[in-house]
């Protein structure tokens, strides 16, 4: 059987999510209503595998914030709450003095805008979902490797680590730094 990349990043990150909030991921999975409804904000959403996480909540009965610029596709989600800002500008303004469930960060690569989304958010949220990258592991032709793989980082001295994958390694940091115990990377 064949499995399309979308449909395995989508199963992957409702599984990590399941997973990081104490639940049995196969259940949340096969289960078309959730135990209890989840109070959701996703920053981005409307790009990359943000429209499929939003579907899938809201097919199970949660409460969708999206946190985004509102470039990409602003109307394909009308029945959701839409919060406007730019994590590249430092304008987090319409997070403060609200509180999630969950946080699925979709969006970022830069390790500045995951610390101070994670930063302002780490009271009033529950959970903190970072989507990563395989880009994160200093071999990716390797066979077999898992998630305690080594990982690259900016200061290695090889050229192919610079960029992307260590970014995304220390946005991983980030979140966990501001969530300890309460982050969830998924890779």
């Amino acid at each position: 059987m064949t499995i399309q990349r979308r449909d395995f990043l989508r199963t992957t990150a409702v599984a990590a999510g399941a997973m990081g909030l104490g639940a049995n991921p196969l259940l949340a999975l096969g289960s078309p209503e959730p135990r209890r409804a989840l109070r959701l904000l996703i920053l981005g959403g409307t790009g990359f595998i943000g429209p499929h996480q939003v579907r899938y909540a809201l097919d199970r009965g949660h409460t969708v914030t999206l946190f985004n610029r509102g470039r990409t596709a602003p109307e394909m989600f009308p029945e959701v709450e839409q919060l406007r800002g730019d994590r590249a500008a430092s304008d987090l303004e319409s997070l403060k003095g609200r509180d999630w469930d969950v946080v699925l960060d979709n969006a970022s690569s830069n390790p500045q805008w995951t610390r101070e989304s994670a930063q302002l958010l780490k009271d009033s949220v529950g959970q903190y979902i970072f989507i990563s990258t395989q880009s994160v592991y200093t071999s990716r032709a390797e066979i077999g490797i898992d998630e305690t793989a080594p990982v690259g980082r900016p200061d290695l001295p090889r050229e192919e680590w610079r960029g992307y994958g260590p970014n995304k390694v220390l946005c991983e940091e980030e979140s966990e730094r501001a969530f300890p115990g309460r982050a969830t990377i998924v890779r």
